[in-house]
């Protein structure tokens, strides 16, 4: 078997390097085993990464089992929920880039054979999966998994829909101050992604479609010896996929992309995946137009109603079948692609079983006839819009309101506290782009806040920023071009109308074509929030949401 990291230790020239090697203590009898580098993303301050030392023990004994050696490293995370609401928010979408090139740039000065990148939220994810796609040697994802449903006085509690959205309720008087604080105590008990259909748990979910890991690893709850399991046989698997010269590539081809797409659409999962899932393909040299989304989702039913836009937890799906049996359910409208597991995703749908018909409908019986995400257009958004359409209320899929124009997520969320918001109004928060906040912010605690006070179906909520997976309500996101770079939403003012049609597809600002092209003629960009650092670098380099925001490459 011929081995990249012969490259470090093979000939009479690496006397040095084999001298480095055994300084770190690895005996001679391992020195021609594949050299596996294992990707850890453990810290102390993300609750979905702080049990990542105890997976880390089962995927080097898996490794070591394989026939492997296993070098560790680290790579850094960002925490969306800590960093949500000020100035660290800017840097969680960055750092998604950062995370490639630190995976890259460790694989390839060390020439490591395989790569086993254990990660589980947000950024993190997308991130080892465009490094290796970008790198293309074998490599194999370990999500670390779901948290479990926090609990108080017998209902079952998550962290957006018990934490973000009580602001709210307790602005408006509808909780007091001793039940705030009991959710915040109770909301989160311990590790693991936050327990919704939110955008860490739907990055894993489209990392099981894509094939890059273990059939069950999604879903598989965290501190679960079942997840230990898993942790095992992906380091055991590395060994087998680089002995088979299996990279991703081989398996990151445009079918299975559709595949991980349409079971984002059957689970309503989180908007960003239409930041991620692009980055991922241009990564692998899949091309993959926004618009592929919207087609998936138009014939892709919504069968599984998860939280923060329906009623079930990821430890009812799991319960339920996992993403096997969610492929089992979608059958002949997935291609039959080949995974790192061994097995084609036909071959784990059909020896997958569902366990509960509610928690994963019958398309007959789906809970909408189209998928979680629409894609919108219209002259307030030439270059596309996202909206979770699954967790919008039926009678505000078409709404025309009045805007309130603010230009930073501080400036709207002030605005929403004070009461200056009545149903009625269409939010609009920009200049929180990729270029113009920089780095795209979620915009959770407004669109949560919002919730909480009772008006997501009153009043809707657009911006250039983007949405955490918890958002549920009218909210449409990654409007482009976005406001700094000179789009239709920098030229909206207070009191204008705007039309939201979700059925249709569209979002539209309601003045004469010929106001749009004066207002715009006098548009100037303002002063870039974020000058030094590389923020402003990112700022620079970045494209627009409607291409994954991913970074120019000339």
């Amino acid at each position: 078997m011929s081995l990249r990291s012969n490259r470090i230790k093979k000939g009479l020239e690496r006397v040095p390097h084999r001298a480095l090697l055994y300084a770190t203590g690895i005996p001679r009898s391992e020195l021609n085993k594949p050299f596996i580098g294992v990707a850890t993303s453990f810290t102390d301050i993300i609750p979905g990464h702080i049990g990542m030392r105890d997976l880390e023990r089962f995927i080097e004994k898996g490794i070591h089992t394989g026939g492997g050696y296993p070098f560790f490293f680290g790579i850094p995370g960002i925490c969306d929920g800590i960093a949500m609401g000020h100035r660290g928010m800017h840097y969680s979408l960055p750092s998604r880039e950062l995370i490639a090139d630190m995976v890259e740039t460790i694989a390839e000065a060390h020439q490591f054979d395989g790569l086993v990148l254990l990660t589980n939220c947000d950024k993190i994810t997308p991130g080892m999966l465009m490094a290796a796609a970008r790198i293309n040697i074998p490599s194999i994802i370990v999500t670390a998994g779901p948290m479990h449903s926090g609990l108080l006085k017998g209902k079952r509690l998550s962290l957006v829909n018990d934490t973000f959205e009580a602001i709210g309720k307790f602005k408006k008087g509808l909780i007091s101050e001793a039940e705030l604080e009991q959710l915040e105590l109770c909301a989160c008990p311990g590790p693991g992604s936050c327990q919704g259909m939110y955008t860490a748990n739907t990055m894993a979910c489209v990392t099981e479609a894509l094939g890059m890991s273990l059939p069950t690893c999604a879903t598989s709850l965290a501190i679960t010896s079942h997840k230990r399991r898993i942790a095992f046989e992906s380091g055991r698997k590395i060994v087998e996929l680089v002995r088979k010269n299996i990279t991703p590539r081989k398996i990151l081809t445009r079918k299975a992309f559709e595949n991980a797409i349409r079971v984002d659409m059957a689970l309503g999962g989180s908007t960003n995946t239409v930041l991620h899932i692009p980055a991922i393909a241009h990564e692998a040299g899949v091309k993959l137009p926004l618009e592929v989304f919207d087609e998936l989702s138009r014939t892709t039913p919504h069968i599984a109603n998860m939280l923060p836009g329906g009623e079930h937890f990821l430890e009812d799906l799991d319960a339920a079948g996992g993403i096997p049996a969610v492929l089992k359910r979608l059958g002949k409208l997935l291609h039959n692609t080949m995974t790192l597991s061994g097995f084609t995703t036909y071959q784990i749908a059909q020896r997958a079983e569902i366990y509960n018909e509610d928690v994963i409908r019958p398309l007959e019986k789906a809970y909408h006839k189209e998928g979680g995400i629409a894609i919108l257009r219209g002259n307030l958004a030439p270059g596309g819009a996202v909206v979770k359409q699954s967790a919008v209320n039926p009678k505000m899929m078409v709404f025309e309101g009045t805007a309130k124009v603010y230009n930073s997520e501080e400036e709207g969320m002030k605005a929403i506290l004070n009461g200056e918001i009545k149903p009625g109004d269409v939010v609009v928060i920009r200049y929180e782009g990729p270029k113009g906040g920089p780095g795209m912010r979620e915009m959770l605690s407004p669109t949560a806040t919002i919730a909480g006070m009772g008006l997501s179906d009153s009043v809707a909520l657009i911006t250039d920023g983007r949405f955490s997976g918890g958002t549920r309500g009218p909210c449409i996101g990654h409007i482009s071009p976005e406001a700094m770079e000179g789009g239709p939403v920098a030229i909206v003012q207070n009191g204008d109308r705007i039309k939201i049609d979700i059925p249709k597809r569209r979002l539209d600002l309601l003045i004469p074509e010929e106001e749009i092209k004066k207002r715009l003629s006098k548009w100037r960009p303002p002063r870039p929030k974020i000058t030094k650092g590389w923020l402003a670098r990112y700022a620079k380099l970045v494209t627009s949401a409607g291409t994954g925001a991913v970074m120019k490459e000339d």
